[in-house]
């Protein structure tokens, strides 16, 4: 459901320690399993534990999940959300159907499903150059989210979750490093020692009625080591629409400003509310300036398809044409229709324009095909289907606080909704008997892999990576499953 108000807009902040057992998803009828074309179950023909190597020695990541998600038809969130009027969100506990098999660690992860664009940054020469990657790199964090509406688990207090690429160059760790508010903070460094990408994440909901939005907080960060750069940006705002009624949806909308803190460039990027008849939905526009505030490029596109560049004059002289032809078109809308736009406002728009490529413009960035039967799997990318892959041996090296070990997530994943459910309920007394216990004590609980400091480029309040992790040490990680 609340997908990740987040997404990074992520988070929704339901599934508390503080919820109450009335809204328990245990006491929900599980619906049927929906269908899986047997000819697009897991190609591989490896689950968990066994993991194909190819020719050329790189690991194939499995292409399939093993079990195809549950139909939500039957749940209705107004029928959780109506019973919890007056309470707090964070102390409401969804139906486990409304969730997504992974963990909201493992969502952030998916930040690097386009690494290639750093990469190209890291190439580049040019600033110009590597400011169009990165920025076409931070849009596409966001893309993952297209048409998922499911939201992923809350994180544990502790929680951690690691990624090894070896195939696409990087490492990843990240930690919940706070549980009240959820704070979520992550490392990602290249293997040839290239660039670093960190970050936390605790977004502030508002519930609208209708929509839930979730507001962007955290400073995420980006240095490309080769260059000397830095790069700092917050992501838009999320917002999920028709919560109460009707299908979701999901936009993203607000400014995004790219800095780079070595050259003083600045790249501004509009994300569009969806505007009257879905107009303006999904759409992205902005440009890329100097220090001295002089446009160097044009960048526009959709967060769900693409994203191109061309030059300022370019860009403008289209524009004006553009402006000119849809003259006769707009007298045609009528007042009705305008007054009519904030009352549709939450209604899926049927009408979604498409991007009018500019002559001369250059592509950045194209959104990845998804699986064919991702629509079967919550509308994981290929990317997202391998997260919670647990390949044999993997156990015995991964910390104990991994989300890959988490039993609810393990269990829905494999369609095990019932055990899943009730596991996420020990898991959560399990949580709230911990804190009961340090309260008691008098004890604080201790990160262990990051700590609250000040990001070097902003002077902001962060949580940085302390170090250590793949070490591999062990042995006093919290007990947290």
């Amino acid at each position: 459901l609340l997908r990740n108000l987040l997404s990074y807009g992520f988070y929704t902040g339901f599934d508390s320690d503080n919820s109450s057992g009335d809204f328990s998803e245990a006491n929900h009828k599980v619906p049927e399993m929906l269908d899986l074309d047997p000819h697009q179950s897991n190609r591989t023909g490896k689950h968990n534990g066994e993991t194909e190597i190819q020719e050329n020695g790189i690991k194939r990541h499995r292409t399939s999940l093993p079990a195809p998600m549950f139909s939500r038809s039957d749940f209705s969130v107004w029928s959780i959300l109506k019973k919890c009027i007056g309470l707090e969100l964070s102390k409401i506990t969804m139906p486990i159907v409304f969730n997504e098999p992974l963990s909201f660690l493992q969502r952030i992860t998916e930040y690097m499903e386009h690494i290639y664009l750093i990469n190209k940054a890291c190439s580049h020469a040019d600033p110009l150059e590597r400011m169009q990657s990165v920025a076409a790199f931070a849009v596409s964090a966001v893309a993952s989210q297209w048409e998922r509406t499911g939201k992923p688990f809350n994180p544990l207090l502790g929680e951690t979750y690691e990624l090894t690429r070896e195939d696409l160059g990087f490492r990843f760790i990240s930690e919940q490093v706070s549980h009240h508010p959820p704070i979520s903070a992550f490392y990602s460094e290249g293997l040839n020692k290239d660039f670093v990408f960190h970050g936390s994440i605790y977004p502030k909901l508002k519930f609208w009625g209708k929509s839930i939005e979730a507001e962007p907080r955290g400073t995420i960060t980006l240095e490309l080591l080769k260059h000397n750069e830095a790069y700092t940006w917050t992501n838009p705002t999320c917002c999920v629409h028709n919560v109460i009624i009707g299908k979701l949806w999901l936009e993203q909308y607000g400014t995004v400003e790219i800095v780079n803190h070595s050259t003083g460039d600045k790249c501004v990027l509009n994300f569009k509310p969806c505007g009257l008849f879905g107009k303006e939905l999904h759409r992205v526009e902005g440009y890329i300036q100097d220090k001295h505030r002089k446009k160097l490029c044009v960048i526009y596109g959709k967060w769900t398809e693409c994203l191109w560049c061309t030059d300022p004059t370019t860009y403008e002289t289209y524009k004006k044409n553009e402006k000119k032809g849809g003259e006769q078109k707009k007298k045609l809308v009528s007042e009705e229709d305008i007054k009519s736009e904030n009352d549709e406002a939450d209604d899926m728009p049927e009408v979604q324009d498409t991007v009018h490529f500019i002559p001369g413009s250059k592509l950045l960035w194209r959104i990845n095909c998804r699986p064919p039967n991702s629509s079967q799997m919550y509308n994981f990318t290929s990317f997202a289907v391998s997260l919670n892959e647990l390949e044999k041996g993997m156990e015995a090296i991964l910390a104990p606080t991994d989300c890959r070990l988490r039993p609810d997530i393990r269990n829905m994943e494999n369609g095990n909704m019932d055990v899943a459910s009730k596991e996420k309920e020990r898991l959560e007394e399990k949580q709230r008997a911990a804190r009961k216990e340090r309260a008691k004590d008098e004890v604080e609980w201790h990160t262990r892999w990051f700590h609250q400091g000040t990001n070097p480029y902003t002077g902001t309040s962060d949580w940085l990576y302390s170090g250590g992790y793949f070490d591999r040490n062990f042995s006093d990680c919290p007990d947290i499953y």
